[in-house]
């Protein structure tokens, strides 16, 4: 039988390659191909770094009996979820119609149209506490089929119906008081685990949203983050060898993790840590988790083409046999003997932009080069593959191939809200441009969009999955957030951050519409919307913009000027760094790094020429003073006198 999925784009697909099952891809053939048959359709969901996802494909899914079965009366579809989140998000919604166990390997009977009537997740291949064999389900629902059919298409309508009505409806209100916010802190400490760390029982996530809310807070909440924060990093869930974190543990203390690594936890972990060791730089515990998980992403899971890769696995071979965690249980010794568990090594826009926004602020922090050449590789290559001439960007790419999934909102966001955090680093306009123009394709694309909900200024340009939004099945993009912030978040967060550099104000417009869409639910449910919090509060403190201008110097960029001053020779150079910088300057770069701002730009002469000419307003007239660097501080683009003295801005208070 010959493979439809062997040059598949997802590692996940790739290894079903092999099964027995004659699965398709998810397109249009699958269903044309069920319908002509006229069988029911099964839409199994998983993703490659998946424990349970490769449990159940050794016990059914190679078992030659069980693909006989699912082959004469299926039509099997695979799926990566992490290649297509809009199928794994509307068919997860079905699913809760049958299950409150959701999660993955996630298992969909649909009929030939698309429509789920029966789901579940993991089955075994025997009954196992209450939890039929998979067989017996293949049997029961081919049975259904044939003799109750009509029932089943009543039941995939009316779950249909419900999610379409469900889908439909968004909370109304304006951005929450500081008040409402600080209730959402309490809300959340009440919550806490106050002995082991993180929020509720077992099984227990690191929920890095939540944790950037609670840091952007303040006060009790970034007290409360810095308390989470360290307690993970004590427990099982940080690997104290590689220095990232795996997905969530089974246990409420930490213990017993699931050991896949994945790129979005460790870079919004990242992203959380420094900001906790900026604010205060004597917790060198927090600044030593900050620069592991840095250079995990960076040693571990950056590939040779600058992309990062979306997770590591959790099981490797040790001794010809498979085991779940074995090697994250050695030390660096033992592993090193040991091949480590396989990487899945497709390269997903959004999830990369998180590392580069994550890695730029890292390296800004830290005075860390590695951290900026790393976020660099990294926007190099998904500016030159995955942003497409047209403007549309690509979802996923491995080894160059392109995925045929569209690209999502979360891609636009993240990617733009990571360019903008690489451009306030290096000084280079040019990741600021770009972002603005997916910022705009998005703001377009919902302007365009008759029939989806006006209320959100934000909307995918590719229009969302095309399979499923010609069987009416598409769902608008869900505004919770669990792993990472969503895609309305993040594309509210890039416009907020535009407007900071002065791109204009219907930006920030945007980003408020946005979150006042969300804000009701958001403080009724805190866990479920940390980003759109950590947003919220942004828009709900003073702007204060720092822009500190450098001469500008041949073959050099600013973020490479050591941050520290006490590494100035007595020639007043920096240590293996720019020749011919004064302490002063380096003084200055160095307190403009530990500012407390809404956002904080170091550039050169040429380069705040450059950000003014592309329409950044923040920047007109930004230039040295007589060869000297100078610092400009405004609160909402009204700026105080430019100083020179790292002691003067720091001393600078509000301006009338």
């Amino acid at each position: 039988m010959g493979s439809r999925l062997g040059d598949a784009m997802s590692p996940y697909l790739r290894a079903h390659a092999s099964n027995p099952v004659d699965w398709y891809p998810w397109g249009e053939a699958a269903f044309e191909a069920a319908r002509q048959r006229d069988v029911p359709v099964l839409i199994s969901v998983g993703y490659a770094t998946c424990h349970w996802c490769h449990v159940m494909a050794r016990e059914s899914f190679s078992d030659p009996a069980v693909a006989a079965v699912l082959n004469d009366g299926f039509v099997a579809i695979k799926v990566d979820r992490e290649e297509h989140p809009d199928v794994d998000a509307s068919y997860l919604a079905a699913a809760s119609a049958f299950t409150r166990d959701l999660g993955w390997p996630l298992t969909v009977f649909a009929s030939p149209e698309g429509r789920a009537f029966y789901a579940g997740t993991y089955f075994p291949p025997h009954e196992l506490r209450g939890t039929p064999s998979f067989t017996n389900v293949l049997a029961a629902v081919s049975a259904a089929w044939r003799d109750r059919r009509a029932e089943l298409d009543a039941t995939a309508s009316a779950v249909a119906e419900a999610l379409a009505a469900a889908s439909a409806v968004r909370t109304e209100g304006a951005l929450p008081r500081r008040d409402e916010l600080e209730g959402a802190v309490e809300a959340l400490a009440a919550q806490e685990d106050r002995v082991h760390g993180g929020f509720g029982g077992a099984p227990k996530f690191p929920v890095a949203p939540v944790l950037e809310f609670l840091t952007a807070a303040g006060g009790s909440g970034r007290a409360l983050a810095e308390r989470t924060v360290r307690l993970m990093g004590a427990s099982p869930l940080h690997d104290p060898v590689d220095g990232g974190f795996f997905r969530y543990a089974t246990r409420a203390d930490w213990s017993e993790p699931h050991y896949e690594r994945m790129l979005t936890d460790n870079a919004l972990l990242l992203r959380v840590a420094t900001e906790l060791g900026r604010a205060w730089p004597s917790d060198e515990h927090t600044l030593s988790i900050a620069d592991g998980i840095a250079r995990f992403l960076i040693d571990r899971l950056q590939l040779p083409s600058g992309g990062f890769a979306s997770a590591q696995d959790s099981e490797s071979v040790i001794d010809g046999e498979r085991s779940e965690g074995g090697y994250y249980r050695q030390d660096s010794e033992g592993r090193a003997r040991l091949a480590p568990p396989p990487l899945d090594e497709k390269v997903l826009t959004g999830w990369n932009g998180l590392a580069i926004a994550a890695l730029a602020r890292h390296g800004l922090v830290r005075g860390d080069a590695q951290s900026v050449e790393a976020a660099r590789r990294c926007a190099a290559l998904l500016l030159a593959t995955h942003l497409l001439p047209d403007g549309s960007l690509v979802r996923a790419s491995l080894d160059g191939l392109a995925s045929t999934a569209v690209a999502t909102l979360e891609d636009t966001g993240m990617l733009a809200g990571g360019l903008l955090e690489l451009a306030a680093v290096t000084g280079e306009s040019g990741y600021a441009v770009a972002a603005r123009a997916l910022v705009d394709a998005a703001m377009a694309a919902a302007s365009a969009d008759q029939d989806g909900d006006s209320r959100l200024p934000f909307a995918a340009p590719g229009g969302g999955d095309p399979v499923l939004r010609a069987r009416g099945l598409q769902l608008p993009d869900d505004p919770a957030e669990g792993a990472a912030p969503s895609g309305v978040t993040a594309c509210a967060d890039a416009a907020w951050r535009l407007h900071l550099l002065g791109a204009g104000d219907a930006y920030l417009a945007a980003a408020e519409q946005a979150m006042s869409s969300v804000a009701g639910i958001a403080l009724e449910r805190p866990l479920a919307f940390g980003g759109a919090l950590a947003l919220m509060t942004r828009l709900a403190a003073p702007v204060v913009q720092l822009v500190t201008v450098v001469p500008e110097r041949a073959g050099s960029g600013p973020e490479r000027i050591d941050s520290d001053p006490e590494h100035a020779d007595a020639d007043g150079d920096a240590d293996g760094d720019v020749d011919g910088v004064a302490p002063e300057e380096l003084a200055l770069v160095a307190a403009t790094r530990a500012h407390e701002a809404s956002v904080v730009v170091i550039v050169d002469e040429r380069q705040a020429r450059e950000f003014a000419e592309a329409g950044f307003s923040l920047f007109d007239a930004r230039t040295a003073r007589d060869g000297k660097a100078v610092a400009y501080r405004c609160e909402a683009f009204v700026c105080a006198l430019p100083v020179e003295d790292p002691s003067m801005l720091g001393a600078l208070g509000p301006l009338e």
